[in-house]
């Protein structure tokens, strides 16, 4: 049996789908998301010590320990995380991420969303499918860096650090990102 080319990128496409789906991100029980929001939030204040400070001033905190993405022309990704309000797992979420454009390749990584604000808070917990918009600033640290919490914060409302990066993908893309809450 022989394989045409277009049918062998679509099997290698979809092969990296499949492993990127079954790397435990997709895991919906409570207790192995909250140990995973434990550990990112760990790795997050030591390599970022900065992050401390606006974890303290911010007025809650959705944790992604693990995002997964893969491109190919079109991509996806996703992962669950945990809502912290005053230090306390209030709910989980799930994210799911859809990009097209001129891409290629996979990548993994953590993300912290800083609430700065009640109104933003309430807005993100009110919301059906919270997407992520203008409202919100990129911080994406080099090791070491610190993040001043008093700049930032009075750039947005939200603040979205991005962080442990590996993998490779290539090219401009338009993405949307929407999250949704989910019950484990």
């Amino acid at each position: 049996m022989t394989f045409s080319r277009r049918e062998a990128l679509v099997a290698l496409g979809a092969t990296g789908l499949t492993a990127a789906c079954s790397n435990g991100v997709g895991s919906s029980n409570a207790a192995t998301i909250d140990a995973r929001v434990d550990q990112t939030l760990g790795s997050l204040f030591s390599n970022y010590p900065g992050t401390r400070d606006l974890a303290n001033k911010s007025v809650g905190m959705l944790v992604m320990p693990l995002v997964t993405e893969v491109g190919l022309g079109f991509g996806g990704g996703g992962g669950n995380g945990a809502l912290r309000v005053g230090g306390a797992t209030v709910d989980y979420y799930s994210m799911v991420k859809a990009s097209g454009g001129l891409q290629i390749g996979a990548q993994q990584y953590s993300h912290v969303l800083f609430f700065m604000t009640s109104e933003a808070l309430q807005n993100f917990r009110r919301s059906p499918g919270y997407a992520a918009g203008a409202n919100v600033f990129y911080a994406t640290p080099s090791q070491g860096e610190n993040l001043n919490a008093e700049t930032t914060t009075s750039l947005a409302p939200v603040i979205a650090v991005i962080f442990g990066q590996s993998g490779l993908r290539v090219g401009a893309t338009l993405e949307g990102v929407k999250y949704t809450r989910i019950i484990p």
